[in-house]
């Protein structure tokens, strides 16, 4: 899912039909050019090293651009992308020690929304006094020049009519041919939307470039050493740079980490798990976190609740309110995994929806799936947000189409649909509807042109201390990824979260953020199995 820190639950329909695209692992360059010289800056770079940025007032920020290569091997070509910036400067300047750079997840995810939509309250006052925080829209990303197009508004409504044989075109596991069929049409016709859209651009969108363009970023800001905090995704583009110019990096946080050294297929299983489990503890803690809100009375009444819902859209699409197509179980089941992100907001509503569902009305439900917020959020946002026409912000762009382009183009993953059904059939054993959804899910990265490095373990030499946060209960990247990251990376640091929800500084309590601000602020270290 597109998994950033302060707006986890944005654009949620593609956060369960892409699960397992949120937060494939990413990272690195090819084995032959891995740890470039940090020292050494190619003559036909130095322009972009070099450039000045010109900030001007935006809202309460200040924003820029920033010009980076399209192609790091003919950076010369006249080909580039312009990377929207904002930052909010530093509370205290005599006490400042530079710029705190964040990626906020996805792939997707815009760093210029983010800060201007009120994001920066997720960041300590501690740290907002001491760096300037540096938002950015990586290449082909929100308001980046070109940005990654898939030709989404092109793409027609799902009926939700049903097959009778087949359990209709959004069955969560294709079992039939003729549901396999149709599962391959629909990914190869994405596939085809992007090469038509933006296919000139997509070898270039990866997250080794996004990584070099962020060495781009670190020096035109004035920064010897980069300090980076990235949430979900954001964990990959942190381990890619650190792979590629480990002696630039002052701090780095990297936190709900994604494990680079699984396959597409045991990413798949893992992420699948995850929001197995998640949803298992909402059923289990639904009463606890929100009260009478909650749909039944016991985590039994849940779950059957839950499996009734399941059973019922499978069978025939509840009503939708001013909707000709009606709640599928797809539909559905993008509403509960797409909650899990972080109970303390969405689990209310999803109650409050599957209530109304088991009454048959799936109104609440589809609006979720949607990803739009409730009418009183709606509201407040619109209040908090002044709108501006300043171009520097920008940062409109087809997050769902990044997602996938980005994802897909980064990990190899097979050219045979075979293997697929093998790895659909294990999962389904494994993981249920969950483990169908990942899969088929991946499947839409078939045949598409590669640019990463494939799963592989850290190699970093001469990186520093880098912090790995991770959450026991996280759904989209489980707490074992940030185990196995952390010890790869050559000082690996373990945060753990004991807690629900998808990461975990800026929402977690004062315990992870005092830890995260020491270490970024005074290079402090976490001590070996420090909890929270």
């Amino acid at each position: 899912m597109i998994t950033p820190g302060p707006r986890r639950h944005r654009r949620a329909i593609a956060a369960a039909t892409a699960a397992l695209l949120a937060s494939i692992p990413l990272s690195g360059c090819g084995p032959g050019d891995r740890q470039q010289r940090d020292d050494a800056v190619p003559a036909a770079l130095r322009p972009f090293y070099e450039q000045e940025l010109r900030w001007e007032p935006c809202g309460e920020q200040q924003c820029a651009t920033l010009d980076v290569p399209m192609d790091y091997t003919a950076p010369g070509n006249g080909r580039t992308f312009t990377l929207p910036l904002i930052r909010a400067t530093a509370g205290n300047r005599d006490r400042r020690i530079g710029s705190l750079v964040f990626n906020p997840g996805g792939p997707g995810e815009s760093g210029v929304a983010m800060l201007r939509d009120g994001g920066i309250e997720t960041f300590s006052e501690r740290l907002r006094e001491r760096f300037d925080i540096v938002g950015f829209d990586p290449r082909g990303v929100g308001g980046s020049r070109p940005a990654i197009d898939c030709g989404a508004d092109d793409e027609a409504e799902p009926t939700g009519e049903a097959d009778e044989a087949d359990s209709g075109p959004h069955t969560l596991h294709p079992a039939t041919a003729r549901q396999r069929a149709a599962a391959l049409t629909a990914a190869e016709q994405t596939a085809a939307a992007c090469r038509e859209h933006s296919g000139a651009i997509l070898p270039h969108v990866g997250t080794t470039d996004a990584a070099r363009d962020m060495d781009v970023l670190r020096a035109a800001l004035g920064d010897a050493g980069l300090s980076y905090l990235g949430w979900s995704y954001g964990t990959s583009l942190g381990t890619a740079y650190g792979e590629l110019f480990p002696r630039k990096v002052r701090a780095m946080v990297l936190d709900g980490a994604i494990d680079p050294s699984l396959t597409w297929s045991q990413r798949a299983l893992s992420q699948a798990r995850g929001f197995r489990e998640a949803v298992d503890d909402y059923a289990e803690h639904c009463s606890d976190v929100v009260g009478e809100a909650c749909p039944a009375g016991t985590p039994e009444a849940v779950r059957g609740l839950l499996k009734r819902l399941y059973e019922a859209t499978a069978d025939r699409p509840l009503p939708v309110e001013d909707s000709e197509w009606g709640l599928d179980t797809a539909t559905l089941h993008s509403a509960v995994t797409t909650s899990m992100y972080t109970p303390e907001e969405q689990w209310e509503p999803l109650s409050l929806a599957l209530g109304e569902a088991d009454r048959g009305d799936g109104t609440r439900l589809a609006a979720i799936a949607a990803g739009e917020p409730p009418a009183e959020d709606e509201q407040n946002a619109e209040e908090e947000s002044p709108a501006t026409d300043d171009e520097t912000v920008d940062s409109t762009g087809d997050a769902d189409s990044a997602l996938t382009a980005v994802n897909c183009v980064d990990i190899p993953h097979p050219k045979d649909p075979r293997e697929y059904w093998e790895a659909l059939d294990e999962a389904h054993r494994a993981e249920g509807d969950h483990g169908s959804d990942a899969v088929v899910a991946a499947l839409g990265c078939k045949g598409w042109p590669q640019a990463g490095p494939g799963p592989h373990r850290v190699r970093a030499d001469g990186l520093p201390p880098v912090l790995v946060v991770g959450t026991t209960g996280d759904p989209s990247t489980p707490y074992h990824e940030a185990q196995s990251l952390a010890r790869q990376l050559p000082h690996g640091m373990l945060l753990t979260y004991e807690g629900l929800g998808h990461t975990a500084y800026g929402r977690a309590g004062a315990c992870v953020d005092t830890a995260v601000d020491a270490y970024l602020v005074d290079l402090t270290p976490v001590e070996p199995g420090k909890t929270c």
